[in-house]
């Protein structure tokens, strides 16, 4: 009987202990698993989005400032546009740089976008490093936005900018930053080469809205860190005071007044 109860003690504690140690094996047997031997129970990471490539300007020798200037008096009388707009706008794009790039695509002496330029038949991004066939179709779409907006340049110049639709959208009230200052700057240019149309209507127009975009600022940053429960005035009803509710005043030759002038002559 004393062998038997020993051999019953022994395999209780066997059991226990087995009990004990395989949650441990279980969890250290998944946690060596790994995705190549879990296969398609163990989703596959999706690949992040990749940028298109910017255009790349040729390796070739590019056009000095004056021989773009040179260029701009034929191609503006070809296409009935004021030669001191097109110098403007290709100061601002480009500052004369016929090989520039933009950060979104934009490519040359006009910065043009490939999808705007192939609206005009130019669909080679490498013919738009070529200064003539920039300046040529930067002229042409300049000459249909003042076709559209009826020779208004501040609008033609925000559209150059932000496009078309954003000016139809807004009804030319423009509020982006980089298009305030583009306009700002292309009007600066304009007068500076001489341009005498018509452009301090935009310019004040281009500062309300400079203004209005700070005042919109302004709002979103009170309501996202400013607590509305500090806007709010707490104030305890006193008029139940004898003296300050005037149902309850005495009159008589007794009475005395409502409020008192101190020495300092402040209630």
């Amino acid at each position: 009987m004393t062998s038997f109860g020993a051999d019953q003690k022994r395999a209780r504690r066997l059991a226990f202990l087995a009990l004990a140690v395989w949650p441990l094996v279980s969890w250290g047997t998944l946690a060596d698993k790994s995705p190549a031997t879990e296969g398609a129970e163990t989703p596959q990471a999706e690949a992040a989005p990749t940028r298109p490539a910017l255009p790349v300007a040729p390796n070739r020798p590019r056009p000095s400032r004056a021989e773009v200037i040179a260029m701009i008096p034929a191609v503006a009388r070809r296409h009935g546009v004021e030669e001191e707009l097109v110098r403007a706008v290709v100061a601002a794009e480009s500052n004369y740089n016929a090989h520039a790039v933009s950060r979104a695509g934009a490519v040359g002496l006009m910065q043009l976008m490939p999808p705007t330029a192939a609206d005009y038949g130019v669909t080679s991004v490498a013919d738009l490093f070529d200064p003539k066939i920039n300046l040529d179709t930067g002229t042409r779409h300049l000459k249909r936005l003042l076709r559209k907006y009826n020779n208004d340049y501040g609008r033609v110049i925000m559209a150059y900018n932000a496009g078309e639709g954003v000016v139809d959208r807004t009804n030319s009230q423009v509020t982006y930053l980089e298009t305030l200052n583009y306009t700002e700057a292309v009007i600066t240019y304009y007068r500076r080469n001489g341009g005498t149309k018509p452009t301090q209507v935009a310019l004040n127009q281009v500062r309300a809205l400079r203004g209005t975009r700070d005042l919109g600022k302004a709002r979103r940053l009170m309501k996202k860190y400013l607590d509305p429960s500090l806007l709010s005035l707490k104030v305890k009803p006193t008029l139940d005071l004898k003296r300050l509710n005037p149902a309850l005043h005495e009159v008589g030759p007794e009475s005395k007044p409502m409020f008192e002038l101190g020495a300092s002559g402040r209630p």
